[in-house]
């Protein structure tokens, strides 16, 4: 693969989520057990060669995924928001489970395996270019995981900050939600104690919220079993929620964007 080098005038976005991509998580998203023919797609060691190598080169030439949205900014010719949901896979795959919820000025733009670090980079054209009322910020299991690298719960907050500043100055509503709960991380199995990070990062959340004057959703407790993992019922890797998940997530998404007009 090759492409422009250096600074340019104009790029072209890659148009967010793959076929192959979205054929998986909605047979993920779904009830009962996984599509065979997804599942042998996955397996399929070419698929997986060629996916991997677009991956590679993506976060060679785009660390932040500015690409990923690019063209979906572009459609929208200007108008704005009313609000946008910027997170992680967990946002990302929500629009593909609930479409419908993501609707009439309402868009989503999560990306599957970001860090903090690399939403605050994608804050600005994803977010304040839009001119949304308000967004709905989501993130922090990634950052737990280490998907871009060793990091600190200092870091974490610091990036959270920086993104409900840069919301303030341009007069968006912040509404903070907290991280979902894990029961473990498949793709990063030497982290220690995943579990255990969540609650006190979302203890953080909960705190800087209210001193700081924004809406606080806590997802973890209507997800999370009675020892703080996720619901076995409501997922398959331990991480992700399927759709049944989200149909509990909604109405708290629902109630704090009414919340908005009051």
């Amino acid at each position: 693969m090759s492409g422009p080098k250096g600074m340019v005038d104009h790029l072209p976005g890659y148009g967010g989520a793959s076929a192959d991509e979205l054929a998986f998580a909605r047979a993920y998203l779904a009830d009962g057990e996984m599509d065979p023919a997804v599942l042998a797609m996955l397996g399929d060691a070419e698929r997986i060669a060629a996916r991997d190598q677009i991956k590679a080169q993506r976060r060679a030439d785009d660390f932040a995924a500015l690409g990923h949205y690019r063209d979906a900014n572009a459609a929208l010719g200007g108008q704005a928001a009313d609000v946008v949901f910027i997170g992680d896979s967990i946002t990302e795959m929500w629009a593909i489970a609930q479409p419908d919820l993501f609707a009439n000025g309402i868009v989503g733009r999560g990306v599957s395996g970001q860090t903090s670090a690399q939403i605050l980079l994608r804050f600005m054209p994803d977010v304040v270019a839009l001119k949304p009322r308000a967004v709905h910020l989501m993130c922090g299991v990634n950052d737990v995981a280490g998907n871009t690298g060793p990091t600190t719960p200092e870091d974490y907050r610091h990036n959270i900050q920086a993104m409900a500043d840069l919301a303030r100055a341009h007069d968006i509503t912040v509404i903070l939600g907290s991280l979902t709960p894990v029961t473990a991380l498949p793709w990063a199995p030497e982290v220690r104690d995943p579990r255990g990070r969540v609650p006190a990062l979302n203890a953080w959340l909960s705190d800087f919220a209210r001193e700081n004057g924004l809406t606080f959703v806590d997802y973890f407790a209507a997800l999370a079993d009675a020892d703080g993992a996720l619901r076995a019922d409501l997922t398959r890797d331990g991480v992700h929620p399927q759709t049944r998940g989200y149909h509990l997530m909604r109405p708290l998404a629902e109630a704090a964007m009414r919340g908005l007009e009051n």
